[in-house]
């Protein structure tokens, strides 16, 4: 999601209603609040926003018991021991969007992409066009999860929309792939072309050290997408930066959704990331968004965030191929299309609804990913054949009348250690259960931790990485 943010409104009730067998349809729309779920789904709890954290609810991280949930004033932790009984750990006031989180070891790094008057946590809002503006990454130290300390901050150009960490193989650094875009001759440290990211190494016996030790271009040699300009929905994202990036280090590679182009990576030296194939899709794809490998590292998933996330996409008017999901094989290292996905289930107008952030559940011999589609709810896909995904589960709720309209639902789905999490903007953290014999093999895996973006391979059976 990439407009300003604004306070919204905390509402904690929710109803849960019984399940339903076939996708909800235009006629079909929940009431406000009320939930609909296919029969192999079970909302398990909500852990209300806390009110101290005065905007939406935006990524996620997992590590050991524990979840991590950004919001654009801050981010907070929460004990998920018994995910029954998820509860508030702690959380930390520290505006600045979109803070994206990511955990490694106990550092909590966080996305900074809001032009602020210094890099504390008391900062304010001000014009990037104002020289001595900062954004970037703010890094904090969570061994103490009652008690996170905002340890270092390191500055990039154009901030921090997004960020994907890289270890090295002797897990001595940790790099962080800065994302970010839209530069404009007006901003003092974010002028065209932007076609680049910022590479910060993280010492990590001693993170306070942490600094940008690269800016890789990452485009094709035409400079990247022109884009269409053209009213909403036609138009097509110019090429002026990554939204995100997906790492997969064990297998040395990784895949960048980058406005109008979908590129993969040779990443065996972090230090210096190479582009290997690319991609444009100038029929249906507005706004790459982000990328998800199958375990096998042999398919890409690309997102189209079309409308920005602040537009009703799910209907019948924008019909099934854009604001989607796009499959990719890769073949001889190129990116080999093979179909789109979108959910069947029309929103109402009032409802944000496209593509968003998910990950895989680690079942041995199949390809099943949950994602997040704002008010479109989340999903569970099967593309163990690429050219044919099919959904195989759902959970959403009526529109969120808490807020205002298009400013509502799930921001990200993740599977982590036997539940389904989802961080919804306005209504706070959920948990589900899904129960399916295409899944349930997954209770048995156990992860350390889990960023979406940094992803590792699941162990056939048993105990996790």
């Amino acid at each position: 999601m990439f407009t300003p943010r604004r306070a919204l409104v905390l509402v904690a009730a929710v109803v849960t209603l019984a399940g339903t067998t076939l996708p909800v349809q235009a006629a079909d729309i929940p009431a406000p609040g009320e939930i609909v779920m296919s029969p192999n789904i079970k909302h398990v709890t909500n852990v209300p926003k806390p009110e101290v954290l005065a905007d939406i609810h935006t990524d996620m991280a997992f590590q050991g018991d524990y979840a991590y949930v950004g919001n654009y004033y801050g981010f907070s932790i929460y004990d998920i021991r018994n995910p029954k009984k998820t509860s508030l750990v702690s959380s930390v006031v520290c505006p600045g969007g979109q803070m994206d989180v990511s955990v490694y070891g106990n550092l909590l790094f966080g996305s900074v992409d809001s032009s602020r008057n210094n890099d504390s946590c008391s900062s304010t809002s001000q014009s990037a066009t104002i020289k001595e503006s900062w954004e970037g990454i703010r890094i904090f130290d969570v061994s103490d999860k009652a008690n996170p300390k905002y340890i270092k901050s390191v500055e990039t150009n154009c901030g921090s929309h997004t960020h994907t960490l890289v270890p090295d193989k002797w897990r001595q650094n940790v790099y962080i792939y800065v994302s970010s875009y839209s530069p404009s001759d007006t901003f003092p440290d974010c002028k065209p072309p932007h076609d680049l990211i910022s590479i910060i190494k993280v010492p990590l016996r001693n993170p306070t050290a942490a600094s940008v030790i690269a800016t890789p271009n990452l485009f094709l040699p035409d400079g990247g997408y022109g884009g269409v300009p053209a009213p909403y929905p036609n138009g097509k994202s110019a090429t002026t930066g990554c939204h995100d990036i997906t790492a997969y280090p064990e297998k040395g590679i990784a895949a960048g959704a980058c406005m109008g182009d979908g590129i993969l990576l040779d990443i065996r030296d972090p230090e210096q990331p190479k582009v290997t194939a690319a991609v444009r899709d100038v029929e249906n794809f507005a706004f790459w968004h982000s990328a998800t490998f199958n375990n096998a590292g042999t398919k890409v998933i690309f997102t189209d965030e079309l409308g920005g996330g602040t537009r009703a996409t799910c209907n019948e008017a924008i019909g099934p191929n854009k604001g989607a999901n796009a499959y990719y094989d890769i073949v001889n290292g190129q990116l080999v299309f093979k179909s789109y996905f979108k959910i069947a289930r029309h929103q109402a107008d009032t409802e944000n609804c496209v593509a968003h952030n998910g990950s895989l559940i680690p079942v041995k011999g199949r390809d099943i990913m949950v994602q997040a589609w704002y008010q479109g709810g989340i999903s569970v896909v099967d593309f163990t054949d690429s050219a044919n995904p099919q959904e195989i589960a759902f959970f959403e709720r009526g529109p969120d009348n808490t807020a205002p309209p298009l400013d509502g639902g799930f921001w990200s789905a993740y599977y982590y250690n036997g539940y389904i999490y989802g961080s919804d903007f306005n209504l706070g953290l959920d948990v589900l259960k899904i129960n399916d014999w295409r899944t349930n093999q997954a209770n048995s895996v156990r992860m350390r931790s889990l960023n979406a973006q940094t992803q590792a391979s699941y162990p056939e059976h048993g105990h996790g990485h």
